[in-house]
């Protein structure tokens, strides 16, 4: 070091080839806050001239620019209360450069010759990481906004498809209590409950705030109450019953899963009880594994009476499910006997969890 010093002609030397290697802009204060060094960065990024810095009251600099009230409270606190200070931020419109924001980083330091304090002073421009994190709050406010917008249109349009469900459905009741043949009356009912499951999807999907994905056992035990609820009179002792895994499905899969439901519902509760006074019972059941389900629906009542089975006078009812299943890609399978019938659609290769 001895060797060293005795090429450079005093410490402010040393500190001038110290701050010409920073590439940030770089001050070197005394006591009194006049320029004792500025780096050749200072004077490049401000666009200052190099012989108007030595000597010059910081304050006093390119015209009173740089009299900034928040670049007065970080000196005074580097000179009195901290020798360290770190990410002051500081805004300001220089005559030469424009809007800039910065950073300053002081270090206070013992000039050993004079016994006075120095204030080293470093910028680190932040005006282009400002400007970036301005403009990504903003495409969030935006994001955020049109966000909003679609979920109030989603509303709304959810909204108009449940009344204009309704209105449909409302108009098939109206039609079955006005003919007078029965079989005409029954396809109209039937008609009626298939347009009340498409609108009991919509209902569920309404109340929950989701667009996209539906609750399975909820969605699967309203719409058995609804189905309950006009099918089976004070006359008849039948009953459904619900039991479901937990899990979700796409709201275009459920409107299918629901038909489905409402078709072998009906199929049942027509067809397997000839008995009004027959305690009979209808079991929906629905397990799943992942993205693999299984379907069930079954009954006590007679099982299958002739070739054509529950469905001996509802064809299109068959139809129906068959074509409802294949969309799902799923298998439809029918077992029956004495004891009643049991059909099951079955999603890909279903496996049911083994209890815990």
């Amino acid at each position: 070091m001895t060797i060293l010093f005795d090429h450079i002609e005093d410490v402010r030397t040393l500190a001038q080839i110290i701050v010409e290697t920073v590439r940030e802009p770089l001050l070197v204060l005394d006591h009194d806050l006049k320029i004792l060094v500025a780096s050749s960065s200072f004077h490049k990024s401000f666009q200052i001239d190099a012989k108007d810095t030595p000597g010059q009251l910081l304050f006093a600099l390119d015209a009173g620019a740089w009299d900034i009230p928040a670049l007065h409270t970080l000196l005074e606190r580097s000179l009195v209360d901290q020798t360290v200070v770190d990410g002051f931020p500081v805004e300001q419109n220089f005559p030469r450069i424009g809007k800039r924001v910065f950073l300053l980083h002081a270090r206070k330091v013992l000039d050993t010759e004079v016994g006075q304090p120095l204030i080293v002073l470093g910028f680190e421009d932040i005006t282009d990481r400002r400007a970036t994190e301005r403009e990504k709050e903003l495409l969030k406010k935006q994001t955020d906004d049109l966000l909003q917008q679609k979920e109030m249109l989603l509303e709304e349009m959810q909204h108009r498809i449940i009344n204009s469900l309704q209105i449909i459905a409302s108009i098939l009741m109206l039609k079955a209590r006005a003919v007078t043949s029965p079989e005409t009356r029954e396809h109209l009912q039937d008609a009626h409950r298939r347009v009340m499951s498409v609108a009991a999807v919509q209902q569920h999907l309404h109340a929950s705030g989701t667009a996209d994905v539906i609750d399975i056992a909820p969605y699967l035990e309203k719409l058995c109450r609804s189905l309950g609820d006009s099918m089976i009179g004070e006359n008849r002792a039948a009953a459904i019953q619900v039991t479901s895994d937990k899990g979700v499905m796409a709201s275009a899969d459920a409107v299918s899963l629901g038909l489905i439901v409402t078709e072998l519902v009906i199929n049942a509760l027509k067809y397997a009880f000839p008995d009004a006074g027959q305690p009979g019972v209808v079991v929906v059941k629905y397990q799943a594994n992942g993205t693999n389900w299984k379907l069930t629906v079954s009954d006590n009542g007679v099982g299958r009476t002739d070739a054509g089975g529950h469905s001996g006078k509802g064809g299109l009812g068959t139809s129906l499910v068959a074509a409802l299943a294949h969309q799902l890609e799923a298998k439809v399978e029918t077992t029956s006997g004495e004891h009643g019938m049991n059909i099951t659609i079955t999603h890909s290769t279903f496996i049911a969890k083994s209890a815990a």
